[in-house]
């Protein structure tokens, strides 16, 4: 239900959307990547749809999001990398990889925002965008961030 999610939630799945075709086009930029986001967004969104207009705190969060994360891109992927003893980031589905990289990115970056809060966004989205297993891997390897950034 679309209607009844909350704005940091929606720019968590706007930001993730992103992210991911930033992780399949590296030549682009953020700021590029956001522009088309938006481009393909107004494009889509139907006179009927309510969520045609973005409230301004969606967009504003979405944006320092992406930015956030491919500013500290080699930061983040460094604590995933250590936190995940088993897989290597380049062999975890891009969902799962651009899911840590937003929620590794609020651990390390926005400490306004609950540690708990940040976890049990990531595995909602992960939930929505992922496969099967893709919350309970997010959610172990979070935890295990969490813990490192000594946020929990």
């Amino acid at each position: 239900m679309a209607g009844s999610m909350g704005p940091r939630r929606r720019a968590r799945e706007i930001a993730l959307q992103v992210l991911f075709s930033l992780d399949l086009n590296p030549t682009i930029s953020p700021v590029q990547a956001l522009a088309q986001f938006w481009r393909d967004f107004a494009t889509e969104a139907r006179p009927d749809d309510t969520e045609a207009d973005l409230p301004r705190e969606v967009i504003t969060f979405a944006e320092a999001l992406v930015a956030g994360t491919a500013e500290h891109l080699g930061e983040l992927d460094g604590i995933i990398q250590r936190a995940s003893k088993n897989w290597r980031l380049e062999r975890m589905a891009r969902v799962d990889r651009n899911v840590l990289r937003l929620a590794t990115f609020e651990l390390a970056h926005e400490p306004e925002v609950p540690a708990e809060v940040v976890i049990n966004e990531a595995i909602e989205v992960a939930k929505r965008y992922g496969a099967s297993e893709s919350p309970a891997f997010v959610n172990g390897l979070l935890d295990r961030i969490a813990q490192e950034l000594k946020r929990s």
